[in-house]
């Protein structure tokens, strides 16, 4: 099954110090709907211990080498809240987290509010979630750092059942529920897209497998992404699900010219061979000019460039 690419873009929504006017992120956000940008993505943080070179530590769930881009006093947007209001303000473009950790939210609050903003946005909504790396966040919610993976699992499967059972029932070691209903259900078919993040292990393709639409490769997989692919869809088979319908996240690297300016051309130049290696979602962070009908402007510039390369 061939599933068409996609070009998405990271929107800033946090600071190393409180810019105080956030109005860019609705700037950037009617700009990339009207030039062709298919999908927002927005970063999830909600308290910071002290302890962020953790970020840097496989271990712990972080990326090798890895800088967290601000200190414990940044200022970090909930992404939940921010979709809702930038829905309100575009019409096609899609939102998506990269990542949510889904398992600091009570998981029937977290369907009800994902629900609520696929059926107002006409299912513009891409939910990508994964574990976290950061011990702080976890004790300061109450719950066991240990046992996120678990945690993350009973979230996405209590917003699955929910969404797509008209009476949902539900038995677990973390909860039980008979005969519980949650309306309106959410616009898109099975419910909003879960997007899994992780290296090929064996938790996180158990949970790419029973849960994803999608798969956010991270750390030596995202590295290398077409190995990365190859490994996953072997361990997704192996778990009889078809590798084939589930989408995939590639990161595009600008590449600079001897100006120090972003060539379009070659930074484009490795899109065919992502293709061919099954990435669907080609992800790139580009500066910007600011202005609307400069940064419009532009983003049309970046779309076009990825259209060629891609067709």
């Amino acid at each position: 099954m061939t599933m068409p690419v996609q070009l998405s873009t990271g929107l800033r929504t946090f600071a190393a110090e409180d810019p105080g006017d956030w109005s860019s992120l609705v700037e950037f956000a009617r700009a990339a709907d009207e030039a062709g940008i298919d999908r927002l993505v927005l970063s999830d943080h909600v308290v910071f211990g002290e302890n962020l070179d953790a970020y840097g530590d496989p271990a712990n769930g972080g990326s090798r080498g890895g800088k967290q881009p601000t200190g414990p006093d940044g200022a970090w947007l909930d992404p939940i809240t921010t979709i809702a209001h930038l829905t309100a303000v575009t019409s096609r473009v899609r939102f998506a987290t990269n990542i949510l950790i889904a398992a600091l939210r009570r998981p029937v609050v977290l369907a009800k509010a994902a629900a609520t903003i696929d059926v107002l946005s006409k299912g513009r909504l891409d939910i990508g979630v994964g574990v976290g790396w950061q011990r702080e966040e976890y004790e300061a919610a109450g719950l066991s750092f240990e046992g996120r993976g678990r945690l993350l699992n009973h979230t996405i499967e209590v917003c699955q059942t929910l969404w797509r059972n008209e009476t949902a029932n539900y038995e677990s070691d973390e909860l039980s529920f008979s005969h519980i209903h949650q309306m309106p259900k959410p616009t898109q078919p099975g419910g909003v897209p879960i997007w899994v993040s992780g290296t090929v292990n064996g938790r996180s393709m158990d949970r790419l497998a029973r849960y994803g639409s999608g798969w956010i490769p991270w750390g030596d997989d995202a590295a290398d992404v077409a190995g990365g692919i190859a490994r996953m869809r072997a361990a997704v088979a192996d778990r009889d699900r078809d590798p084939g319908d589930i989408g995939v996240v590639g990161t595009l690297v600008p590449v600079r010219d001897g100006d120090k300016n972003v060539d379009l051309a070659q930074t484009m130049a490795s899109v065919p061979a992502f293709r061919q290696a099954g990435v669907t979602d080609f992800r790139i962070n580009l500066a910007a000019p600011s202005g609307q009908s400069a940064l419009t402007d532009y983003l049309g510039e970046v779309v076009a460039a990825f259209r060629s390369a891609s067709a």
